[in-house]
């Protein structure tokens, strides 16, 4: 039995199935509570439902970009893990670099399930989990603090952008920054302007997929379609997803 069959196996699908199912029945517990408190302080029932209605319909296509990650992390880690890790507290860009990142520290080339071996497996899980886990611990000791801040005004006392604003826009470009300058790095690097093995595709991806989001909010911001804002990374994920394949197949 090689590596992905015992990661495939039943036992893992039902170690990271009863996490699933737990986190699944706890956002149950909280839908109902919710509901419920909203009747208790008088909001229209109709309205609520509406509110449960759309949020529903609104869920559906971003969740397509977190399938695609479990079905990309699924030929080399199994599939129970990246649908454990996706489901609960994973996001598809940290779940992705991180795997790949710790591959390279065992010595796997790429992350592939013919490189894998249960030793690498372990390690890539163990930091998969103890890299994210601190967000966590830092919401329960700093989190009250924080939201004290945020609270504090969306606009400082000049006018300009408030500390959640300005916190979540330089936490946005230092992964962006990050992310692409890797990319960057590997294509300065030496492999040629249209080696694929390098990271050519991967740049026209970026600008693809950095086009479409700023199709999405041009729409959002200059034309009053807040809606498209549901499906802007969904359709973005896609679409760079595509432009990759067709410049595969025709470069």
């Amino acid at each position: 039995m090689n590596i992905l069959h015992q990661l495939n196996s039943i036992p893992i699908y039902i170690i990271c199935g009863s996490i699933i199912a737990f986190v699944a029945a706890l956002c149950i517990i909280f839908m109902v509570r919710a509901y419920r408190a909203g009747l208790a302080i008088g909001m229209d029932k109709a309205k609520m439902k509406r509110v449960i209605t759309s949020s529903a319909t609104f869920s559906l296509l971003p969740s397509v970009g977190i399938l695609l990650g479990v079905i990309a992390l699924a030929g080399s880690l199994g599939t129970p893990w990246p649908w454990l890790r996706l489901s609960v507290i994973g996001a598809l860009h940290y779940e992705t670099q991180v795997a790949q990142a710790a591959a390279e520290q065992v010595g796997m080339a790429e992350l592939s399930a013919s490189q894998m071996t249960a030793s690498g497996f372990s390690t890539i899980a163990l930091l998969m989990s103890i890299c994210i886990m601190w967000g966590m611990i830092l919401s329960v000791l700093f989190n009250k603090k924080y939201l004290k801040k945020l609270g504090s005004g969306a606009k400082d006392s000049a006018g300009g952008a408030g500390f959640g604003d300005s916190a979540m826009t330089a936490m946005f470009i230092g992964l962006v920054s990050a992310y692409i300058g890797s990319y960057i790095g590997g294509f300065v690097s030496g492999n040629g302007m249209f080696s694929f093995s390098g990271s050519f595709l991967p740049l026209i991806v970026v600008a693809v997929s950095g086009c479409v989001m700023a199709g999405f909010v041009y729409l959002a911001e200059k034309k009053n379609m807040a809606w498209v804002e549901s499906f802007s990374i969904a359709c973005s994920m896609l679409i760079g997803m595509a432009a990759a394949v067709v410049v595969k197949l025709f470069i």
